[in-house]
């Protein structure tokens, strides 16, 4: 008799714990979804820059490219409206690209970049995160056109709009 109560406690404890795996296995599930819905960013900017095709193949191995090879290196590309800007983050991703046109598109000259953090905007000094494309100078509201960068092997990269 005593045997048999305790194969009943016993059964009746695996399904109380299989019920309660259930439970927390649909809140965790509920948490989840609830942390993805309220963590995702929704990006507002209005990029007034004019929309072109972007696709520029990148060979690390030309010299004009030899920079890029090494984490925080950077170079200028055809392509865009007014070139491109590649930088090696040296982190992931790997390389950035950005368009060299002025976000707020009253420029007919083409930002420039000093291998510091931001691009700056040569008619009206503002400046731009390389990391982000965030506006540094207070008031602007566009951020800089970034481009995507593909990784085909060591040496090709592949630059495309996203």
């Amino acid at each position: 008799m005593r045997l048999y109560t305790n194969v009943q406690n016993i059964c009746n404890l695996q399904s109380f714990t299989n019920k309660l795996h259930t439970i927390t296995m649909k809140n965790l599930l509920l948490l989840f979804v609830c942390f993805l819905f309220f963590s995702c960013e929704k990006n507002d900017t209005q990029d007034i820059l004019p929309n072109i095709d972007v696709n520029v193949t990148i060979n690390l191995d030309l010299p004009q490219y030899i920079n890029l090879q090494t984490p925080s290196g950077w170079a200028y590309a055809n392509g865009g409206l007014k070139g491109i800007i590649i930088q090696n983050t040296g982190l992931t991703p790997k390389y950035k690209a950005f368009e060299r046109a002025c976000p707020n598109n009253d420029c007919a000259l083409p930002m420039t970049f000093d291998g510091s953090l931001k691009l700056k905007c040569s008619c009206d000094n503002s400046e731009y995160s390389i990391i982000d494309g965030t506006p540094q100078t207070s008031g602007n509201t566009q951020f800089a056109r970034e481009y995507k960068v593909n990784t085909i092997n060591s040496k090709t990269l592949i630059i495309t709009n996203f």
